[in-house]
């Protein structure tokens, strides 16, 4: 999918970012990842929070097979029917991506802060 095309499903978010990663696109906003292109679909990110919401809608959750034969599930799930059609579903769905963006860059541990070495004069 062309990035201008990504960029307008995403116009209710605001900017996007859309950088190539791993044979396809990270769509990122305000430095957080919300959805990938891979093949050319777009997925959008879920969480504990927001994964039933998708299921319910009808959503597929991205999965591949693992080493061991076993799927490996992803956080990132298609975009529900009714809103590939419709502006306003479409924005309702890519705003609970970027609310479990936010919840995941929320649960990451804090790098430690370096503190300044104070010079002795």
């Amino acid at each position: 999918m062309d990035d201008d095309h990504i960029a307008e499903m995403f116009e209710g978010l605001g900017p996007v970012t859309i950088r190539r990663m791993f044979g396809g696109k990270g769509v990122y906003h305000a430095g957080l990842i919300v959805a990938i292109d891979f093949r050319d679909e777009i997925l959008l990110k879920a969480d504990a929070t927001s994964a039933p919401l998708f299921a319910e809608a009808g959503a597929r959750q991205w999965t591949y097979e693992g080493q061991t034969g076993r799927p490996v599930l992803m956080p990132y799930w298609s975009i529900p029917d009714e809103a590939l059609d419709d502006p306003e579903a479409l924005a309702h769905w890519v705003q609970l991506a970027y609310e479990a963006a936010l919840r995941a860059g929320a649960s990451k541990p804090k790098p430690p802060r370096r503190r300044k070495a104070s010079s002795a004069l």
